[in-house]
């Protein structure tokens, strides 16, 4: 009902914001109504990506409708509306619950389902009947006239997309929360993804244990895994990836070193990194996470890394400190500090939206 292609397009704006990464939208097809007299429809198929869980998205699909004008009838009688959102497939699950059921149980009798799903992956095979979408297309007893149309819908993740960075890090303090940012960026936006290997540093446990003892055969064996990791994953060019994503930026080791080490070690220290940092190729984009002491504390204790509980809200401050010297001192457009004390973009699609506006602006 009413403009249809701009419902379309605001349903898919809409479930980029509340569900997950639009992956790839089909063509749009003008198809006559089905069950009823009434005007032609407009149809296509979306491919997403989302952590949530099948009843959440069937939940904030149904939430969507409402706000879009749809109003359901009570004798469930087919009729026009202004939207109309359908859960086709979830992977390659099937499921039965009082209000769910996946694969769509009418899916195979629509032509207008089968076609554009064609477009988004024709070799996607349905768990139940075990044909894929062209066998399935085939075989329907469907014989509607699909008109596809000239006008496409636009993918809302394209104001978002972080790939015109070949490289970004991101940093932050001990449990700020960058390692589960790069991660979600690098699954959403296809970016070769590097993490730090933090896990395999023997000297780690130790150091919060002595630091005095151990800090400088830590921060060593640090520069050198980065330096290490840094030249093979960022040099070898990935054709299956458009950028790299890093939870870390070589400069963080002159920052803990600046906080770990005596004066005579940081000065050996600094001049061994001065030589290793010239070789390396520098981010495009240098994302700072802020995090407050009091939420970097709860979220260390909430990972549990036993090593890690011993930490204190003055070494944390102290390196807080050091990365914003540092920051203030490279001059650099290219370094943007985001404050995420407030924020959950783990739970909160939108504020890990905001987060992806604040780095492409």
């Amino acid at each position: 009902m009413g403009n249809r292609f701009e419902y379309l397009q605001k349903a898919v704006d809409s479930l980029f914001e509340k569900i997950g990464t639009v992956v790839k939208i089909s063509s749009i097809y003008e198809t006559p109504a089905m069950g009823f007299e009434g005007d032609a429809f407009l149809n296509c198929a979306v491919w997403l990506q989302t952590d949530l869980k099948p009843s959440k998205v069937l939940k904030t699909i149904l939430e969507i409708e409402k706000t879009m004008g749809r109003e359901r009838n009570a004798s469930k009688t087919y009729t026009s509306r202004p939207i109309d959102i359908d859960i086709i497939f979830i992977d390659g699950e099937i499921l039965q619950t009082e209000n769910l059921t996946v694969p769509h149980p009418e899916m195979e009798k629509r032509k207008f389902v089968l076609q554009p799903l064609a477009e988004l992956n024709s070799q996607l095979v349905h768990p139940v009947s075990q044909k894929n979408i062209i066998k399935l297309l085939a075989e329907t007893d469907d014989v509607s006239v699909l008109e596809k149309q000239s006008k496409w819908l636009t993918n809302p993740m394209k104001e978002n997309n972080i790939s015109q960075y070949n490289y970004i890090a991101i940093e932050g303090n001990i449990g700020a929360g960058k390692t589960s940012l790069a991660t979600k960026i690098a699954n959403d936006f296809n970016a070769k993804l590097i993490l730090e290997r933090f896990k395999d540093n023997p000297f780690l446990p130790k150091f919060y244990e002595d630091a005095a003892r151990y800090a400088f055969p830590l921060e060593m064996s640090f520069l050198a895994d980065r330096y290490q990791q840094l030249v093979d994953d960022i040099t070898q060019f990935d054709l299956f990836k458009e950028s790299v994503i890093a939870d870390y930026d070589v400069n963080k080791s002159l920052i803990f070193a600046s906080i770990t080490l005596p004066a005579e070690e940081y000065a050996l220290y600094k001049k061994l990194f001065q030589v290793m940092h010239k070789e390396l190729p520098k981010p495009d984009v240098y994302i700072y996470l802020y995090q407050n002491t009091e939420r970097l504390l709860e979220n260390i204790k909430k990972r549990g890394r036993k090593y890690e509980q011993s930490i204190r809200a003055e070494y944390l401050q102290k390196l807080n400190t050091s990365y914003l010297e540092f920051i203030k001192n490279q001059h650099s457009e290219s370094i943007k500090i985001i404050d995420i004390s407030e924020m959950d973009f783990l739970r909160n699609r939108a504020d890990y939206l905001r987060i992806l506006k604040e780095i492409v602006s």
